[in-house]
């Protein structure tokens, strides 16, 4: 208890630069080393991070200076690296999505029950202050009766970085889906639309909206876009708002704002970061002192299923229950 959580990283994608900003701000935890499928990025992140290099992620996993690990890797592969830190002995983060399927979601969740082993989802937009105070007012009944929730996501990405992902329904929409969980409940049905505007490549959309009701009764809309900034006076770059009956509660990343451009983005939206700071520190907590995270494995299940709805939805053309 008196030496810092070692982690290691298995991928060293832009997502671990932020993942190590958290670990260096985290007072009980310490970045040990990184391994990475191509070699000369992981050596240079390695060299950034001040850590070791690991050649195999067999040897990251086995290194007993390493007590738990991050999971930064392309989502088809999360499973795989789950099952091998898990036969080790060590506790997960997993980033988002969680895994490629319900089903392999489902799997990591066996595996971490049956291996006694915490495996904390990803889902880091839920641990900014602003989410959870809303979160813990909803809770309270200070809203009164939820009747709508938008999580909505507008921010440009130029042609390159836009190839680098699968799409915004599965880059963008699980972190819209998870915060509608967190503040709304389960959707019940989902009815969604996709299209490529802004990009060339047409296999990979480029904005996705989605309507879902809400177990609770209440109706969410969700928005994840590549293809514009919203440059209003009010900009939805990142918008939460909830509307209740007796109250509102509302997010966005536009209140903290640096000029200086991004790991994605053309300027650093600072409250990305920190959800990532106090997710790091949420998970070393709960290791270190016990406890559960607020999204759990089941939120996961739950918000791929929504995510799969979302794209039977998108194919369909019709309206999906879940």
């Amino acid at each position: 208890m008196t030496q810092p959580l070692g982690i290691g990283f298995l991928g060293t994608g832009d997502v671990s630069i932020l993942h190590a900003n958290a670990v260096a701000r985290c007072p009980e935890a310490k970045l040990i080393g990184v391994w990475n499928r191509t070699p000369e990025r992981g050596r240079r992140r390695a060299a950034e991070f001040g850590c070791r290099w690991y050649e195999t992620p067999e040897e990251l996993v086995a290194d007993p200076e390493i007590g738990a690990v991050f999971i930064l890797t392309n989502l088809e592969t999360h499973l795989q690296y789950a099952r091998l830190a898990f036969g080790a002995g060590k506790p997960v983060l997993c980033e988002k999505p969680v895994a490629a399927t319900t089903g392999e979601v489902r799997e990591m969740k066996r595996l971490a029950e049956e291996t006694g082993l915490l495996c904390m989802p990803g889902h880091n937009m839920i641990y900014e202050q602003s989410v959870k105070r809303a979160h813990d007012m909803i809770g309270r009944g200070d809203l009164g009766r939820v009747v709508s929730v938008y999580v909505l996501y507008n921010i440009y990405h130029n042609e390159e970085r836009a190839a680098a992902y699968p799409g915004v329904v599965r880059q963008i929409m699980t972190h819209n889906l998870y915060t509608v969980m967190y503040l709304g409940g389960r959707p019940t049905r989902v009815n969604a639309f996709k299209t490529t505007v802004n990009h060339g490549d047409p296999g990979k959309e480029d904005l996705a909206m989605a309507l879902l009701p809400l177990e609770s009764g209440a109706l969410a809309h969700i928005c994840a876009n590549f293809a514009a900034d919203d440059l209003s006076s009010d900009p939805w770059t990142f918008l939460v708002k909830v509307i209740g009956t007796a109250g509102t509660a509302r997010y966005t990343y536009q209140d903290w704002v640096e000029v200086k451009k991004g790991i994605a983005h053309s300027r650093t939206y600072t409250a990305y970061q920190e959800s990532i700071c106090n997710e790091v520190a949420q998970f070393v907590e709960i290791l270190r002192r016990g406890g559960e995270p607020p999204s759990t494995l089941d939120d996961a299940i739950a918000c791929q299923q929504a995510l799969e709805g979302i794209e039977d939805s998108i194919v369909s053309g019709r309206s999906v229950d879940l």
